[in-house]
Formats: C-alpha cells, structure tokens, sequence
C-alpha cells in the first residue's frame, strides 16, 4: 500500500493545481476520498487486498466515470499527471513498464466525449 498511496499522493497533488481536471471532481476542495478510492483500486489490480472491491464492489470505471464529460484534454492532462507520479516513485524499470502501458490503456477506456 505505500507505494500506491505515494503514487497517488504525487498524483493527487498535481490535480489538485490543475483546473482542467479539478473541475471534474464533484467536491475539489477535498480530494481525500477519491485519493483513498484510487489507491485501494491500484493496489488491488495489481494483486493487493480486496478492500476496494470489499467496499464498493465491482470496479466498473468506465460506468463510475460515465457521469463526468472526459475528452482528450482530460485524458491528456490526467495521464501527463499518472506519469509524472511514477516517475516521482522511482519503481523499478519492469514496474514502470507496466503501469506505464496499463495507465495508457486506462486512460482510453474513460474518454466519453468527442
């Protein structure tokens, strides 16, 4: 879990300075429950506890993310900050790769607008 919780922490801060992706947030003065939300989720996917799951069941991203409009601004400014994140955690280089190609992959699959 530390290394997830560091990873989004760095995330979470860079959105925090940034009004393309803050805009989306329903409450963007605190960002606390959706920075436990992503860590839980990353942990669990790559094979951590269940907790997410345990709690709000079923990932389903693409229908919890459905209600907010995610173009490719969004798309963009939300994977520049995931990579700056990683890089800020140092993983090593299989480790990196890895989440490299799934956050690109993740990050497709949530665009909903033109």
């Amino acid at each position: 879990m530390p290394f997830f919780e560091a990873l989004v922490d760095h995330f979470y801060d860079a959105v925090q300075a940034d009004p393309v992706l803050l805009r989306l947030y329903p409450s963007p003065d605190d960002l606390s429950g959706a920075r436990r939300r992503l860590s839980l989720f990353l942990a669990q996917y790559w094979g951590g506890p269940p907790t997410y799951s345990t709690e709000r069941g079923h990932p389903r991203l693409r229908m919890r993310h459905a209600p907010f409009s995610i173009g490719a601004a969004e798309r963009e400014h939300w994977l520049a900050h995931m990579r700056a994140a990683v890089d800020a955690v140092s993983p090593p280089a299989e480790v990196r790769a890895a989440l490299e190609d799934y956050l690109e992959i993740a990050s497709q699959s949530m665009v909903n607008t033109m």
